[in-house]
């Protein structure tokens, strides 16, 4: 990887802006200009980078002249309205919004599973959503193997899904609810949205909006984005995604209904040899993966294996992953050393 290139992270005082920088340097991505890019509320202040001091610049179209590669995490609007302005100034857009995830013509990437896909942009390809990216990974080397008949993925996602003022509300609400204090609650479901929940020793079955027959937006995610970056239109798969009173880390139970045989000793070993998994998986001495071993780290990991005998090949499967990194910022930072390779 030689090729220096010219960088942009639009969103850059954000959860996943910051940690994409940071990744960025953990990896050695080699890049010779980096622009740190939010709006106006957030302009002028200094980010250390690499022992160097950036002055965060307010987005504008111009802010992209120059760039070959620019990572967008500043929500969907963002990147509808300065993606395709990127682009037209030649850069390589890596988003990570829900923008164009389903759009024909953008790859949707997750390295382990489709790297392919990641050459055959247009000037945008899209980070999947942070479950989908978690599930895909374990999912893939199944199918390979034995052929995925159905999915029921049920998820315990973390609150530093739903951003800083997400995880900051956590922690607040806890030490009110333990002081006896009123518990105010602005960020779960969602900011801005009718009713907003107390998370503190707490969980709420929603992430997102309800679109369609009761579903959230988050489920339809996990589904259709699935089923795109696998490559399987007819992927059987259904989720029920909740938020949890966890900082940082997404879990998920996966029930896995394969055509054919596998047992769970050898799901254990194919996982164990898949790229970007690590298993725990040792139930004697009550080894399993949790949230606190996932963040900060960048692996899937992998636990609880162990056969479902209500169906003729069943599995069941423990799933956690920081979805900051590995959900967001490392996945992003992955496929852009696909393009570079």
């Amino acid at each position: 990887m030689e090729k220096k290139v010219n960088l942009a992270v639009v969103g850059a005082t954000g959860m996943v802006g910051q940690k994409m920088v940071e990744v960025l340097i953990e990896r050695k991505f080699p890049y010779n200009g980096l622009k740190l890019l939010a709006s106006s509320r957030s302009a002028d202040q200094v980010i250390k980078v690499d022992g160097k001091d950036y002055m965060v610049e307010e987005l504008t179209p111009q802010s992209f002249d120059g760039v070959d590669l620019a990572f967008f995490s500043a929500g969907e609007s963002i990147s509808e309205e300065y993606g395709p302005e990127a682009v037209k100034r030649g850069a390589v857009v890596i988003d990570n919004s829900n923008a164009f995830r389903m759009q024909e013509g953008v790859p949707l990437v997750v390295p382990e599973v489709n790297p392919e896909f990641a050459y055959r942009h247009q000037g945008i390809i899209a980070n999947p959503n942070c479950s989908t990216i978690q599930m895909v990974v374990v999912l893939q080397p199944l199918q390979k193997a034995a052929y995925i008949k159905r999915v029921v993925a049920s998820t315990y996602q973390a609150v530093s899904g739903a951003g800083k003022g997400a995880v900051e509300e956590l922690k607040d609400q806890s030490r009110d609810y333990l002081e006896g204090k009123p518990v105010s609650a602005n960020y779960i479901p969602r900011k801005g949205a009718e009713r907003n929940y107390q998370i503190a020793f707490n969980m709420v079955p929603q992430l997102d909006v309800f679109v369609e027959e009761g579903y959230c937006k988050e489920e339809m995610k996990m589904i259709r984005e699935s089923r795109k970056i696998m490559d399987l239109p007819d992927l059987q798969l259904t989720a029920t995604t909740v938020r949890v009173p966890v900082v940082n880390g997404h879990s998920m139970a996966l029930n896995v209904e394969l055509k054919d045989y596998l047992s769970a000793d050898q799901a254990r070993k194919l996982l164990g040899q898949a790229p970007g998994v690590f298993i725990i998986d040792n139930p004697d001495r009550l080894e399993y993966p949790m949230p606190l071993d996932a963040s900060g780290s960048d692996p899937v990991y992998v636990g609880r294996i162990r056969p479902d005998h209500s169906v003729k090949h069943g599995l069941n499967l423990w799933v956690v992953a920081d979805n900051i990194r590995k959900g967001a910022a490392t996945n992003s930072i992955q496929i852009a050393e696909l393009l570079l390779s």
